[in-house]
């Protein structure tokens, strides 16, 4: 279950559009496929890469400056330290020893190599890599951003700050890895679904309020995003993340606008869609409740944290499904990310980078989908708002 960045649909453009593509470098429009296509029963969401000349070009990924890496790597060393990361390996056919072992050698590599063509040669050398097959088999994955937001709210309702966040209901009811298993009653029975978010925006929860925004679909990105850091009107910062869910499906709200014709699918961004309920915020009585998925919210000290319960690193946290990858794990991300926009048309630059896999998401599910974590703010926001690009992704396990 993704914590305190992403638990729902946990990007912008993915999330709340769906498979809608902005356009890219040329003009063309990424093919449509079933990104979210499940792994068949009993498969391997991993396959190994015999032929390096397959291969990304890893002196590519060489970090210059290591010191996010490495802070990426000590968090997912943190989260295998604790008895409750054994619970969840073997995964895929990797042992826990077997991951622990392997960001302890790819440590070592980091800082002993004195360049790209020095750090290629040991990657090499010491590591086995291992592709996802993606949503084809032919290893084709999604890539797309998420960040945490900064937006305007207070601790008290008003004519201009309306809109709730709320904390954790007591009568949740979630197994021990935080799955919902409904609403438990007064008297101590289960109700096997928790309310819906058109139940929770009708007021089944009031009173369990925690802050106020002064927008209503501001307070929607922050459900989406999974966390958010609020600026109240005496000017002191207040930093919220997860709590919780409802553990209803997510639909994607941009989704449900391309196939009512009422926004082009090669048009749609983050700013594309708050233009759009601005200007007709009527509407959003009847797309945003159809996404029924709803997240509970906390005061927090922490910085933005995933599913592993350490903090994310940006550019170098990847959000995938839990499920079928294996977590806290080192990956290769080979994709692209946006740059500018020229002529109405987005050009990307090459990314090919070493990442740790820390989280996970309702929208981020199958080998076909993989989530960046981009940052706090509006610059991450807006690199998040246009990703959306094909790519591969890998995981290194240290040879046998």
């Amino acid at each position: 279950m993704r914590h305190t960045t992403l638990i729902p649909a946990a990007i912008i453009l993915a999330g709340l559009v769906g498979c809608a593509g902005k356009p890219v470098g040329g003009g063309l429009t990424p093919a449509k496929k079933d990104y979210t296509r499940p792994l068949p029963e009993g498969a391997n969401a991993l396959r190994k890469v015999s032929d390096p000349e397959r291969l990304p070009d890893l002196a590519a990924a060489f970090p210059e400056n290591p010191n996010d890496l490495l802070r990426a790597i000590q968090r997912s060393m943190r989260y295998f330290a604790s008895d409750w990361s054994r619970g969840h390996y073997p995964m895929a056919g990797v042992t826990h020893d077997r991951a622990v072992a392997s960001l302890v050698a790819f440590r070592q590599v980091i800082t002993t190599a004195a360049s790209p063509e020095e750090f290629r040669k040991l990657v090499l050398e010491r590591f086995d890599f291992y592709e996802s097959v993606g949503c084809d088999g032919l290893g084709t994955v999604l890539f797309t951003g998420y960040y945490t937001p900064i937006f305007d709210a207070s601790l008290t309702p008003d004519e201009t700050y309306k809109w709730p966040l709320y904390k954790r209901p007591p009568d949740l009811a979630t197994d021990k890895d935080g799955a919902v298993l409904g609403r438990r009653t007064p008297e101590g029975s289960l109700v096997p679904e928790y309310y819906s978010r058109r139940e929770i925006d009708g007021g089944a929860l009031k009173g369990r309020e925690l802050v106020y925004l002064r927008d209503r679909f501001e307070a929607y990105i922050c459900g989406v995003q999974g966390s958010a850091q609020l600026r109240l009107p005496d000017g002191t910062n207040l930093r919220v993340g997860y709590a919780g869910t409802n553990g209803r499906p997510y639909t994607s709200v941009g989704q449900l606008l391309i196939a009512d014709g009422l926004m082009p699918r090669d048009r749609l961004t983050l700013s594309s869609l708050i233009v759009f309920f601005h200007a007709h915020p009527e509407i959003m009585d009847s797309y945003l409740p159809r996404n029924e998925h709803y997240v509970f919210f906390q005061v927090t000290d922490l910085p933005p944290t995933g599913s592993l319960n350490v903090p994310v690193t940006a550019y170098r946290s990847i959000a995938t499904d839990k499920k079928i990858f294996p977590r806290g794990c080192l990956t290769l991300a080979n994709t692209e990310l946006p740059h500018k926009v020229v002529g109405g048309e987005l050009i990307a630059r090459p990314f090919t980078q070493f990442m740790l896999d820390q989280d996970t998401g309702s929208a981020i599910r199958a080998p076909g989908r993989a989530d960046i974590y981009l940052g706090v703010g509006e610059a991450a926001g807006n690199v998040a708002g246009w990703m959306y690009r094909e790519g591969k992704l890998y995981y290194l396990f240290l040879k046998r």
